[in-house]
C-alpha cells in the first residue's frame, strides 16, 4: 500500500509513530530548548511571496545547475550521519535517488554506509562531507581516501567546533554504538517493525571507520580547526571545495578570498547553537557581500516547495534537504522517499506558477518577495 504522503508534515508524523523514540529524537532534535528550530520556521513563515496573474506559466522548469551540471530538481541531499537509522539501506536509497535526479548526495563522515559504494550507487553524483577532528590526522586520511574513490567535491563542515547539546537525544542515552540498557530495550520493544528489520540487517555503524587507521569519536573536539586548516585542505584537494555552516558575512568574504569554490549558508538544522540567527534571514546579506559570481548554497529548515522558492529568491543558487528525507524513508521506505520528492517538486512548480515565474532563475524571481525583513 502506497504511504499517504502529501507534505513533509505527513512524513514527520508517520516517522514519529514508527521510529523508536531515541532514533526519532536523534533525527528531529535541535540544540537547547529548540528555540533556534522554532526561529527558523518562523523566519520562513514571515517571508511572503508576491502572487502575479495573467502570465503564461504553462511551461515551467524547476531544474537547476550546480558547478555547470544540470540537475533535475532544485535541491540535493544534505550530508546526514547514520541515515540507516531511519530504515535499513537508507543511505543507498538516497544514493539511487541522487543518481536518478542527477543531484548531489552529501556523504557524511559518519555515514552508515562507506563512501565507496555510495558514490558508485549515486553514479558519481556524490560529494564527501568532512569533519576535522583532533589534530586532523584522520580527517586528512579521509580526504585522500575520497580522492581515490573518485569524489570531485569535498564539503568541509565548519560549524561544529564542539558537538552541540541536544537534550532530547541525551535524555534517551543516544550513543554510537548503541548501549542497550533497560530504557532502550523497552523503546525498541515498543517499535517492533523497526527493531526486527534492524536486527535482520544489522545495527547501523559509522561505516567509514570500520577498517584499520580510521578511528573516529563522535564527541571528540573539533575546535582546533582554523584558517590554516582550511588553507592546508585547499592545497591538498584538487577538486571543488564547499564550506558548509556559514552565517556571517565577514566569514563568507574571507572564504571567497581563501579560494573556496562555494559557500553553504546553514545552521546545521539548528542542532548546534540555539541562539544562531535563522539562515534564511542571513542569506540575502551574504549573497550581496560575496557577489553573484560566488556559488551560494543553502540548507536548514526547508519543508516545502514554497520554502525552496523563498531560498532561491533570497540568493541561493542551490538548496539541500535533510531530515525530511530520513522521515520519508521511515514513513514508507524507498517508495515514501520518492513520494515526498515528488511532492516537493510539485510544490515548487506550483509556487512558480502562482508568482508568475517559469523557472528559478534570478531574473524570474526578482521582486517575488513581498517582505524579506529579518524577524
Amino acid at each position: 500500500m502506497r504511504p499517504s504522503i502529501h507534505s513533509s508534515e505527513d512524513v514527520r508524523r508517520l516517522a514519529r509513530r514508527r521510529l523508536p523514540w531515541m532514533v526519532f529524537d536523534y533525527i528531529d532534535g535541535a540544540a537547547g530548548r529548540e528555540t533556534g528550530a522554532a526561529r527558523n520556521r518562523a523566519a520562513f513563515d514571515a517571508l511572503t511571496l508576491r502572487p502575479r496573474i495573467l502570465r503564461d506559466v504553462s511551461a515551467r522548469d524547476i531544474s537547476a545547475s550546480v558547478f555547470g551540471k544540470k540537475t533535475n530538481a532544485p535541491f540535493g541531499i544534505s550530508p546526514m550521519g547514520l541515515c540507516n537509522l531511519s530504515g535499513p539501506g537508507a543511505d543507498l536509497m538516497l544514493a539511487r535517488l541522487a543518481a536518478r535526479e542527477k543531484v548531489p548526495l552529501g556523504v557524511s563522515t559518519v555515514a552508515s554506509t562507506a563512501m565507496e559504494p555510495l558514490i558508485e550507487a549515486a553514479e558519481g553524483n556524490a560529494w564527501f562531507q568532512l569533519y576535522f577532528t583532533g589534530d586532523g590526522t584522520g580527517a586528512f586520511k579521509l580526504v585522500e581516501r575520497a580522492k581515490t574513490a573518485g569524489y570531485e567535491t569535498i564539503i568541509l563542515t565548519v560549524d561544529v567546533p564542539e558537538v552541540g547539546r541536544r537534550p532530547r537525544e541525551l535524555r534517551h542515552g543516544f550513543t554510537m554504538p548503541f548501549r542497550i540498557e533497560p530504557k532502550q530495550f523497552f523503546d525498541f520493544a515498543m517499535h517492533p517493525r523497526w527493531s526486527l528489520s534492524t536486527l535482520v540487517k544489522g545495527r547501523p555503524e559509522m561505516a567509514n571507520f570500520q577498517m584499520p587507521g580510521y578511528d573516529f569519536d563522535r564527541t571528540e573536539s573539533r575546535a582546533r580547526a582554523d584558517w590554516d586548516t582550511l588553507a592546508k585542505l585547499r592545497d591538498m584537494w584538487p577538486g571543488r571545495l564547499v564550506v558548509k555552516g556559514v552565517l556571517d558575512t565577514e566569514d563568507a568574504v574571507l572564504l571567497r578570498q581563501a579560494g573556496v569554490d562555494a559557500i553553504q549558508v546553514s545552521s546545521h538544522g539548528a542542532r548546534q547553537l540555539e541562539s544562531a540567527p535563522a539562515p534564511i534571514n542571513i542569506l540575502s546579506e551574504i549573497s550581496s557581500a560575496v557577489g553573484k559570481e560566488m556559488p551560494l548554497f543553502f540548507d536548514t529548515g526547508l519543508r516545502s516547495g514554497e520554502d525552496v522558492v523563498k531560498a532561491y529568491a533570497s540568493g541561493a543558487m542551490f538548496t539541500f534537504l535533510g531530515r525530511v528525507l530520513q522521515f520519508a524513508i521511515a514513513a514508507g521506505g524507498e517508495e515514501g522517499l520518492h513520494r515526498l520528492w515528488e511532492v516537493l517538486c510539485d510544490e515548487t512548480s506550483i509556487t512558480l506558477a502562482q508568482i508568475g515565474a517559469t523557472s528559478l532563475r534570478p531574473d524570474q524571481l526578482a521582486d517575488s518577495m513581498v517582505n524579506d525583513a529579518a524577524i
